[in-house]
This record gives structure tokens, sequence and C-alpha cells, in this order.
């Protein structure tokens, strides 16, 4: 662990507070399609992402789900910072994308560490820097792109954050990602697959324009 985390962090904070963190901080485990985070428990630590990659969903009145961001090794999630900070509950639910290692930071060294190192407050200003610009992106993808470009983006997205061109999964697996009906997904996917963009197997599907 202590090596995955140094490799990812050692270049944004300094000896002592990688030391602290390793210290202070709960290292944990979790399988891929596990829920990490779910709406409305109350969030007392900040996750520090090692290995795998995390997806952030955002669910409606009627429990429909519709993917936010990812969440890469060296990243954090902006809402769980917001909710700790604040004492709230998620609005969010985390799921393990695949297979997960993170160190949860508890709340109290979050806080104390602000005016302790720069570069733990550099990197919390940074962090909502970026999930604010994910977030927009998101936006204009739902508000401008069509469902081709919006299908064709997740699964880039998804490729990406694995690092793998091949990613398993299902049409309804997308579908509930997206937002919108298997017959859809099925529809497009076909489409991408004659214009050569993807190819298609069993609950798997490799995208070959990255």
């Amino acid at each position: 662990m202590n090596q995955n985390f140094d490799t990812y962090y050692s270049y944004l904070f300094e000896e002592d507070l990688l030391n602290e963190i390793k210290e202070k901080g709960v290292f944990k485990k979790f399988s891929a399609d596990t829920n990490i985070i779910e709406i409305g428990d109350y969030i007392k630590s900040m996750p520090l992402l090692i290995n795998g990659a995390i997806k952030i969903l955002r669910e409606d009145e009627n429990g429909d789900e519709l993917v936010l961001y990812y969440l890469e090794k060296g990243d954090t999630c902006a809402m769980t910072l917001s909710c700790c900070m604040g004492e709230t509950k998620s609005k969010i639910r985390a799921v393990a994308e695949n297979d997960v290692e993170l160190i949860l930071v508890p709340k109290n060294n979050m806080n104390s560490w602000l005016s302790k190192y720069t570069s733990w407050q550099s990197f919390i200003l940074q962090s909502y820097h970026n999930r604010m610009d994910e977030l927009l992106e998101a936006i204009d993808t739902i508000a401008f792109l069509k469902m081709d470009d919006r299908l064709f983006k997740y699964l880039k997205d998804k490729a990406m954050v694995t690092n793998n061109d091949v990613i398993t999964t299902t049409h309804k697996k997308i579908s509930d990602d997206l937002h919108t009906s298997r017959v859809v997904v099925s529809r497009i996917l076909k489409k991408l697959e004659n214009e050569k963009k993807i190819k298609l197997f069993r609950n798997s599907i490799q995208v070959l324009e990255l």
C-alpha cells in the first residue's frame, strides 16, 4: 500500500504530510461494483484513491441514476469534501468501477492539515476545481450532445479511467448510467460498431478510437 500511495501522492505532498496520512488514514479495499458511499450517508472521512477507479452517480426521485464523473488514482471527491466540512448527508453514490484501494482521511485531520500544510490546502482547492470542471462537462454533455456522442464519450471515459480499451459491461448497465433505454443503447452500439469506433463482444466492448 505505501509504495502505491507514494507513487501517486509523493509529488503532491511533503514527506511530513505523507507520513501523517499513512499514520492517521485508514486503508480500505473494495471489490468492483461495491457501493463505497451511499446517498444519505453522513461522511466522516475523505477518500484518497490509490488503485482502481470510482464512479460518482446522482439519483433522481424515481431512483434512476446518472453518472456525473469518475475518480482515478491520485484523486479525491469534492462531494465528500463538502459533506465532511458541512456535516451534511451525501447527495451522491460512489461505486467501485473496478477493484479499488484507498485511504480514508478522518475529518479532524482534513481540517487541521489545511492550516498546517500548504500542499494539502492546494490539493483540496485543486480537487474542487477539477470536480467542478467535470460537473460542468457532464451538464454540457447532457444538454448539448446527441445520445450517440454521449454514449461514445461514456465508453472512452471508462476505457481511460480503467486503463483498458476493453470494457466489461452490459447494455442494461450502460442504459442505467446514461439514464436512457436499453433499446436505444443497443441501436447506438451497433451503429458505432459499423462506424468502426468500437467492437462488440458478449458482455464486453472494445473501444477502437481513444
